[in-house]
Parts: C-alpha cells; sequence; structure tokens
C-alpha cells in the first residue's frame, strides 16, 4: 500500500514538473519575438527548444519489431535487452502463438516490442492465431503501430540455411509498412547463439580469461556469419538501402523459479543497445537510455540536452530587457538537472533538482545566484554589447551547471567531484551564439573574454 502511495505521489510530482517546463517553454518561445538575433539563429534556438520539449514532454516507448524463425532468440533478446525475464522461451516449440505488441513497464518506463511467430514454423505455436502463417500474423499486428526499427534474427547456425524464405517474408513486411504507413524502418541484422559456436567452451562474454587463440578461432567464425548475413541481406534489393547494422550476439541468460538471474552469458547486448539508440526518434530516447541502463547512452542524452539548454539560455540572457531573463534562465537550468536526474533512472520531478543545488552548497549556490545577477547588471551597464557578455555568461553558467549534474547522476559522484566538474566547466572557453551566426562563430570571437 506504502508503495503504491509512493508511486502516486511520484506521477503527481513529475504532472506538475512537466507543467512547469511546458509553461517556462512556452514563456521563452514568446520572449524570442523579442531577442536581437538573426533570423537564422532564432530558427536554431526554436530547434533546440523543439528538442527539449521532445525529450522531457513528449517522451514515449520506443517500438521494435523483432522478425525471425522459431529458434532465433526473439523472446530471448527481450530479455537479454531489459536484463530480466519479461518474455517466456520457447525452449522445444514455438512458444509465440501470434505477432502482438508486448509492452514491457517499470519504474524506468517501457518499451513496446512486436514479438512476432517464427517464420518457417516446423509446428503449430501453443497460443491460437487466426492468421493462416506466421507473415500474415506479423501484417495484421504491423497494421496497428509502425515500428521505429526493425529487428531480424538468425540463429548463427542456420545463417546459410533456407535464409532466403526468411528475407522474403522480411520484405513482405516492408511492403506492408510502406502500403500502409509510407515508412520503411531502419533494419538491424543480428546472428544469435554465437555463444554455443565452436569453439564451444570459449565464453564470448569473458574473453579475458579464455585462451586468446581459441577466443580468435570463434570470433573468426562469427565474422564469417556476419559476412554471409549481411550478403545475403543487401541480394535482396528491397531490403539492402534500409540495413544499418549486421552482427553476431550472444542472448543468454538463466532464470531461477523465482524469475533471478542464475546465468547471464550475454555478449555484444551494449552495442546492439547503441545502434538502436542511434535510429530512434527523439521522442523515444529518453526512455530507452532510462531502460538501456547504457551509461554511455545517457551521457550522451545529457549532453545534447544540455548544450540545447545553453544556447537557449543565452539567446534569453540577449534579450534587451535587465533582470527580466532571470527567472526563465534559472528555471531552464533547474529543468536540465531535473532532466538529466530523470535519464539516469530517477522520477521527473524539482526535488531531484533542488536537492542536488542544495548538496552543492552554500558557496556556489550563493555564487550562482550572484553570477547571475551580476550578469543582469552588466546587460543593463553596457547595452548592445553588454548583452552578448550576458549572453556569455549565460551559456557558460549552463554547461557548467549540467557538467556537475551529469557527474553526479549519471557517473555516480560525490558532491564534491561535482562541484569540482562544475569549477572545471566554467572555465573552459565555451561561450554562447552571437547575435547572428553560429555558436562555433561566436567562440571564436569571443574565447579570450574571462567569463568567470
Amino acid at each position: 500500500m506504502a508503495k503504491e502511495s509512493d508511486r502516486d505521489a511520484g506521477d503527481t510530482d513529475a504532472a506538475k514538473t512537466r507543467e512547469l517546463i511546458a509553461d517556462n517553454i512556452r514563456r521563452i518561445e514568446e520572449m524570442l519575438r523579442f531577442l536581437p538575433l538573426a533570423d537564422s539563429t532564432v530558427n536554431d534556438l526554436r530547434s533546440k527548444i523543439g528538442l527539449l520539449r521532445t525529450i522531457l514532454l513528449e517522451q514515449r516507448a520506443p517500438a521494435f519489431a523483432l522478425v525471425g524463425r522459431r529458434g532465433a532468440g526473439k523472446s530471448s533478446l527481450v530479455n537479454a535487452i531489459f536484463g530480466a525475464k519479461v518474455a517466456e522461451i520457447g525452449h522445444v516449440k514455438s512458444q509465440t502463438g501470434r505477432g502482438r505488441w508486448f509492452e514491457h513497464t517499470s519504474e524506468r518506463g517501457s518499451l513496446e516490442i512486436l514479438d512476432t511467430r517464427g517464420v518457417q514454423e516446423g509446428s503449430a505455436p501453443r497460443e491460437a492465431d487466426a492468421a493462416k502463417d506466421a507473415t500474415a500474423s506479423i501484417v495484421v499486428e504491423l497494421k496497428k503501430k509502425v515500428p521505429d526499427v526493425i529487428v531480424f534474427l538468425v540463429k548463427a547456425s542456420e545463417a546459410d540455411s533456407a535464409i532466403d524464405a526468411d528475407l522474403e517474408a522480411l520484405e513482405r513486411v516492408y511492403a506492408e509498412l510502406e502500403r500502409e504507413h509510407r515508412f520503411r524502418p531502419p533494419l538491424v541484422a543480428i546472428a544469435t547463439h554465437c555463444d554455443v559456436m565452436d569453439p564451444k567452451r570459449v565464453q564470448l562474454h569473458d574473453q579475458a580469461n579464455q585462451s586468446p587463440e581459441e577466443v580468435e578461432e570463434k570470433l573468426a567464425r562469427v565474422a564469417e556469419v556476419e559476412h554471409h548475413l549481411e550478403t545475403k541481406i543487401k541480394e535482396h534489393t528491397k531490403l539492402a538501402p534500409h540495413l544499418v547494422w549486421t552482427r553476431g550476439v550472444s542472448t543468454y541468460m538463466s532464470f531461477g523459479k523465482d524469475d533471478a538471474v542464475r546465468a547471464d552469458e550475454r555478449w555484444r547486448i551494449d552495442e546492439l543497445l547503441t545502434t538502436l539508440f542511434k535510429h530512434l526518434p527523439d521522442a523515444g530516447r529518453g526512455t530507452f537510455v532510462r531502460i538501456a541502463r547504457v551509461r554511455e547512452l545517457q551521457d550522451e542524452l545529457a549532453s545534447n540536452l544540455t548544450r540545447a539548454t545553453a544556447a537557449i539560455c543565452a539567446g534569453v540572457a540577449a534579450l534587451p530587457i535587465p533582470v527580466a531573463d532571470v527567472i526563465p534562465i534559472t528555471t531552464l537550468q533547474v529543468t536540465l538537472i531535473a532532466g538529466i536526474a530523470w535519464l539516469s533512472g530517477r522520477p521527473l520531478d524539482r526535488k531531484a533538482a533542488a536537492e542536488f543545488l542544495g548538496a552543492m552548497g552554500v558557496n556556489v549556490g550563493f555564487g550562482f545566484v550572484f553570477r547571475e545577477g551580476a550578469r543582469a547588471l552588466i546587460k543593463f551597464l553596457f547595452p548592445g554589447g553588454g548583452s552578448m557578455i550576458s549572453g556569455a555568461v549565460a551559456f557558460a553558467g549552463t554547461l557548467a551547471v549540467g557538467s556537475a549534474a551529469r557527474s553526479y547522476f549519471l557517473r555516480g559522484a560525490t558532491i564534491d567531484e561535482a562541484k569540482a566538474a562544475f569549477d572545471a566547466s566554467r572555465e573552459k572557453p565555451a561561450l554562447a551564439p552571437a547575435k547572428a551566426g553560429s555558436e562555433e562563430d561566436f567562440e571564436k570571437r569571443s574565447g579570450d573574454w574571462d567569463i568567470n
């Protein structure tokens, strides 16, 4: 009961935070009309505001379609992505009876996966399905929702066994997507069960403790399978333009009766997750990095968020109205902290940001407020050029806030280490966009200014 109450409170806080973010974004968009900047720069700021809105306010569950024959390891891949037992695995007969969108929901978010009937089935699946064949079953589900990425799976030992029939089925899937949605998603091809290739005793997930010669032998066999798989796909001209990645992987995980992990031999899953991330729309990336928990992906998205927020703050700071920008900029910087905390897996709320700023200590806290006041005073005392300097200070300050937040929330740094990251970032000559031109143009003209 207590957990449900905490969850409800968290949902309420998240809703209030999103409302605050939305209100501030609307306010800033109205302020853009008064910015003394070139149209190209204003358009760039609007694009960055759009990124901020999409990642923090319009996030949705990413959607993946897994296509392959029975035994290719579709359900195992689902479990490997989540690092937990979320899909049943058919050890003997086909387990997935029909193409269905499977939604996995946790406190970190949801993923939608079209876990399909295996193509070229040798026996009827355990679940009933009105569709005549596996591909028809997939097509039925694709009419309901379009996937962001299609993942084609083939067992490594079967990569040269009647694979043309699999690829013909995949072509049919793409044709249906084109007809229904006018969209052809990127195609990721993976050879599964690489862990059982000869030499079988070599563990790909633990290569440091294996015989180097045998590891090299096994990797050579994997490379042969990858080359063959890629070649076969590229022979199908309707599929070739959409292929973005071909790799061999291991998805093996074993679970006990209580669903606890008792064996984990996953290999190259982080590479797969990175590839999927790169081909997702912005609306699905935030949720994906929260669930995937790949540190590099979280840091990449947080860095993009930081740069976008810093550019917006710099633009707002260029307004020729003293002090009027303090609240919007401060709110944006708090939003940035909350957003980075959210990417790390925490709830989206102002508490995490407030706790972080409080933990940063009096010296940093009061210094931060003082710099904001000084920045507004510069603009008041030196109109025109003062706005440019004001933008530089706002830009550098926001980068410093983002750097400290990434260090603390994503890398597990102590608060003292976060303070050090804050100070180190402020010392870098990375300044705001100018009144006209790009961010790089501004840095070339203003790189010698002291903004600390």
